[in-house]
């Protein structure tokens, strides 16, 4: 979507009816995602967003946070719900102060501090979903699948992968089939997701859709993969934020992750056409093979 426009007449007159005035729309969808998102436009202190998700799975994980973690997180740190309809796959959100942490130019204390605010934000998430009955069974499940794709991953790769690069991943795979410990989790920990408030001098959390239960170290290993190497100060500000050392007893989970991760990389950048995530997934096997991930 490159307009308001695009967002059709029926779903901008369910908002209206919702918030009691007429709205307009700006445009602040992410340009890598298919999800829509729009700013509305109305009277009053409290700011407003809607948006609307490309597929039913991705609507119902987000409702689903919005309805029990995001609550839990407070109003300020993540977007509060106003209302949802299954009918447009739409959720109208309170907005989240602030603007995305990577579109903004920050003193280096202040980045430091936003990073760290932005990890235990993300460490918050877990405590605050719920994991139990069919939940954890999903996260079981969802784990085990995450293993074994892992040499679907590798034949797609092709020589993209060395040899050992290949032997690393396989072997990182393999403990991850005892299940460490399994979490409700953010799902989208990247560098982009967090925003950040000057005037409030805090993190809030963004974009749920891709919440759900999964092994509790997926968040923190997708943030320490989308670090860029030259600003290792912003990674050790966030892990510190995030709180959870990597014992001797979680490490090997933990860089198995990061090596699943990295071969996903490196199989969906190039479908993609996207060399950030391209980059991604060839840092993260380059200090894997060194052996200075964690």
């Amino acid at each position: 979507m490159t307009d308001p426009t695009a967002l059709s007449p029926a779903l901008l007159s369910w908002a209206s009816r919702v918030l009691g005035t007429r709205l307009s729309g700006q445009e602040i969808s992410h340009p890598r995602e298919r999800s829509r998102a729009c700013r509305l436009g109305l009277p009053g202190s409290v700011r407003f967003s809607l948006k609307v998700s490309p597929k039913a799975v991705l609507y119902e994980r987000e409702t689903l946070a919005l309805r029990s973690t995001a609550p839990a997180l407070g109003v300020g740190d993540a977007p509060q719900l106003r209302a949802s309809s299954a009918e447009h796959l739409a959720l109208l959100l309170t907005a989240v102060p602030g603007r995305l942490l990577t579109e903004q130019t920050l003193a280096p204390a202040q980045e430091s501090r936003a990073h760290r605010q932005a990890g235990a934000l993300l460490a918050r998430f877990p405590a605050a979903g719920d994991l139990s009955g069919p939940r954890r069974a999903e996260a079981e499940q969802a784990l085990q699948a995450l293993v074994e794709g892992a040499e679907g991953h590798l034949a797609t790769a092709g020589d993209r992968l060395t040899a050992p690069e290949q032997t690393l991943v396989r072997e990182g795979a393999g403990p991850l089939r005892a299940l460490p410990p399994l979490a409700y989790i953010h799902g989208d920990a990247s560098n982009r997701s967090p925003k950040w408030s000057g005037t409030r001098q805090r993190a809030g959390g963004i974009d749920f859709e891709r919440s759900r239960p999964a092994t509790a170290m997926q968040d923190f290993v997708l943030r320490a993969c989308s670090t860029r190497t030259d600003r290792l100060d912003l990674r050790a500000a966030c892990l510190q934020g995030y709180g959870r050392n990597v014992m001797p007893g979680k490490q090997h989970a933990v860089m198995g992750l990061a090596a699943l991760d990295a071969v996903g990389c490196l199989v969906r950048g190039p479908q993609l056409d996207d060399a950030e995530v391209i980059t991604r997934g060839r840092r993260s096997l380059d200090r894997l093979t060194e052996g200075v991930f964690a």
